[in-house]
C-alpha cells in the first residue's frame, strides 16, 4: 500500500487546522500513521483511495471528516482556450487522452514534491505501473498551443527530462533511466506516441518521459496536464490531479480534444449521482439510522446527500468525480459506516456461547514455527503473489499446469499465486544483501496448487560455508521434532545442485525436498554466496 509523506506545515496551510488534530484522526478514514517526525508524517492509505495520495487530498478529506468543510467539494471549470488534436495513428497504440490546464499556481518546493509523488503513486495505483495510465505535467511558459498527440519514428530526437542533449526516442529507451525501466510498454510499437506544441517542441513521450522544456519549477504559474492510457482510469487520474491542484488555488481550464472529427472538453468534474434506500443501509450495517444521520455521515465523507422520497426513505447522493473507489451503492454504505465511526456502531453479545479451541492447522503452524525459531531461523512473510519468471525461470523449474493466475494483475511481478515458498524466501535474501551473513529465514504459509490451498514450510540459509550436510541436519531436526518418520531419496529437482539434494518421503509419498541451491538459481536472484534450503508440504504431512 502506498505511503504518503506529508509536510506538516503544508498540511496546516491547506486545511487551516492543526496538524496534530488531523494526524490523531486520520486513521478513522482508512489510514495508518507509519512514521511521525518533527516536520513530516508518513501515512499509509488503502489502494482504493488514490484521491488521498497527496497532502491536498488528505487536507480536503479531513476538513470534511472533522466538520470544517463538509459535503461535496465543487470545482469550477472555465471554457477551453487550448486545443489538442489526436492523430488516427496514435489511437492504435495508446488511444485514450485526457487534458486540463491549471492557471494561477504558486509553487513551493513542498508543493512540487507533493505533485510529483502524487503522479508516481497514481502511476502505480491506477496505471499498473504506467501501462494503463501515465501522467505528464508541463510548465506552459515555454510552449505554444495548439498541441498534437501523434506518433513519431524511433529515430525522432528531443531533449528528455534531466538531460541537456538531444536523444532519439530509441536511445531514450536504451540509455535513459526511465526509458530502460518502461521500455517494455512501447517496445512492440513501430512508432511511438508523442505530444508536441505548434512549434514542434516535445512536451511528452508517453508513457516514458517528458521533454526538459516543460520542467516544473517554483516559477511555474500555469500547467498543462496530459494523461494518456488505455481505459477510463485516465479520466479518474486526471480529475484527481486537477482537484489536488485546485486545492492549492489553481484555476481549472478545460482543453478541447479533437479526435476522429469529434470535439470533447476535459476535465469533466461533474459529480456522479447515486440512489440508495435507507433499508439497504440498515440491512448491511445491522442497526437503525435516522435519515439525517445518514446525510451527516455521507457529508463527512465528502458527498452531498438529500432525501429523495419519504416512504420508503431513499437518498440521492452526489459523489465527487475523483472518488475512484465508489463503484456501486455498497461503497456508499461503507462510507456511511466510516462516517458514523466503527467504534460507535452498537455491539451485541452472541446469544449462544461455545468453547473455542485452536484449529489443527494453526497448531501445526505454531509448532513448526517454534521448531524453526529454536534452530535459530528468523520467520518472514513474503508476498503470496509472484510471477512465472521468479517462480519458475529463476528457479530453473518448468512451468506446471497447476498454477492459479491473476485475472487482472496490477503489475508484471504479480501475475500468479505461488505454488511453492522457496522463491519468495530467495527474493528476501536478494533484497537484504546489505545485511551481515549468515542469514537464515523461514516461512510457514499457504500456497495454491491446482486450485487448492496447501500449508507449506520452507527455509533457506546463506553464508560462505553453507552445504548439504548443514541443510540435511536442519531438515532432520525439524522432522524429528515434529515426530515424523521419513525416508530420503536422491532428488532430480533442477532448483538444487545435482548430487547434493534429497527428496523427503513420508508413507511412500514425496512431501518435500532439501539441498544446496543450484548456482544458476543463486545467480538468477543475484546472490553471491552458497544457499541451502528445504521445503515440505504440511498438508500432506498432517
Amino acid at each position: 500500500m502506498p505511503v504518503i509523506t506529508v509536510d506538516k506545515k503544508d498540511l496546516e496551510t491547506l486545511s487551516g487546522m492543526d496538524a496534530k488534530t488531523i494526524i490523531d484522526n486520520v486513521s478513522m478514514i482508512g489510514a495508518e500513521v507509519e512514521r511521525l517526525e518533527d516536520e513530516f508524517v508518513d501515512i499509509e492509505f488503502f489502494p482504493n483511495r488514490p484521491d488521498l495520495y497527496s497532502v491536498e487530498g488528505v487536507s480536503r478529506a479531513m476538513k470534511a471528516f472533522l466538520g470544517k468543510k463538509t459535503g461535496l467539494s465543487t470545482y469550477e471549470v472555465s471554457a477551453p482556450q487550448i486545443t489538442i488534436s489526436v492523430s488516427n495513428e496514435v489511437l492504435k497504440v495508446r488511444p485514450v487522452l485526457g487534458c486540463a490546464v491549471i492557471r494561477g499556481l504558486s509553487f513551493t518546493s513542498s508543493a512540487i514534491k507533493s505533485l510529483m509523488d502524487l503522479q508516481e503513486d497514481l502511476h502505480w495505483a491506477l496505471g499498473r505501473n504506467r501501462k494503463k495510465v501515465s501522467i505528464g505535467v508541463h510548465d506552459m511558459s515555454g510552449i505554444v498551443p495548439p498541441f498534437t498527440y501523434s506518433v513519431e519514428s524511433p529515430n525522432f530526437s528531443f531533449v528528455p527530462l534531466d538531460h541537456t542533449e538531444k536523444m532519439s526516442m530509441a536511445d531514450v529507451l536504451r540509455s535513459h533511466a526511465k526509458g530502460v525501466k518502461f521500455a517494455h510498454l512501447v517496445c512492440d510499437m513501430e512508432k511511438y506516441p508523442i505530444i508536441k506544441d505548434s512549434n514542434g517542441n516535445v512536451l511528452s513521450f508517453p508513457p516514458i518521459i517528458n521533454g526538459t522544456l516543460t520542467s516544473v519549477t517554483e516559477k511555474t504559474k500555469d500547467l498543462f496536464i496530459d494523461v494518456t492510457g488505455t481505459g477510463k482510469e485516465v479520466f479518474v487520474a486526471l480529475n484527481i490531479v486537477v482537484a489536488a491542484l485546485s486545492e492549492r488555488g489553481g484555476k481549472i481550464e478545460a482543453v478541447t480534444i479533437v479526435s476522429n472529427g469529434e470535439k470533447r472538453n476535459y476535465p469533466d468534474m461533474a459529480p456522479k449521482p447515486y440512489m440508495i434506500m435507507l433499508e439497504e443501509i440498515e440491512s448491511h450495517l445491522g442497526f437503525k439510522m435516522k435519515p439525517e444521520e445518514v446525510i451527516q455521515c455521507l457529508e463527512k465523507m465528502g458527498h452531498n446527500a438529500s432525501v429523495l422520497s419519504e416512504s420508503p426513505v431513499s437518498f440521492e447522493i452526489l459523489v465527487a468525480s475523483y472518488r475512484a473507489d465508489i463503484l456501486h451503492k455498497y461503497d456508499i454504505i461503507e462510507d456511511v459506516a466510516i462516517g458514523y465511526g466503527y467504534a460507535n456502531i452498537p455491539s451485541d453479545l452472541p446469544q449462544n456461547y461455545t468453547m473455542g479451541q485452536a484449529h489443527p492447522t494453526s497448531r501445526v503452524r505454531q509448532s513448526s514455527s517454534e521448531v524453526m525459531v529454536g534452530l535459530q531461523f528468523n520467520q518472514v512473510m513474503p508476498f503470496t503473489l509472484t510471477s512465472p519468471k521468479i517462480h519458475f525461470e529463476n528457479m530453473r523449474r518448468p512451468v506446471t499446469d497447476d498454477v492459479t493466475y491473476v485475472l487482472h494483475p496490477i503489475s508484471e511481478d504479480q501475475t500468479m499465486v505461488r505454488t511453492t515458498l522457496l522463491p519468495g524466501l530467495l527474493e528476501i535474501l536478494s533484497l537484504n544483501q546489505h545485511r551481515e551473513l549468515p542469514q537464515s529465514i523461514f516461512e510457514v504459509g499457504e500456497a495454491v496448487v491446482g486450485g487448492k490451498n496447501k500449508q507449506k514450510i520452507a527455509a533457506v540459509s546463506i553464508h560462505h560455508a553453507a552445504n548439504f550436510t548443514e541443510i540435511s541436519e536442519i531438515a532432520d531436526a525439524y522432522l524429528r521434532e515434529m515426530k515424523i518418520d521419513y525416508e530420503l531419496k536422491e532428488s532430480d529437482d533442477p532448483a538444487f545442485l545435482k548430487g547434493r539434494a534429497a527428496d523427503i518421503y513420508v508413507g511412500g509419498k514425496k512431501i518435500g525436498a532439501f539441498g544446496e541451491l543450484h548456482p544458476g538459481v543463486i545467480s538468477s536472484f543475484e546472490l553471491g554466496y552458497a544457499v541451502i534450503g528445504f521445503e515440505a508440504d504440511l498438508t500432506d504431512l498432517f
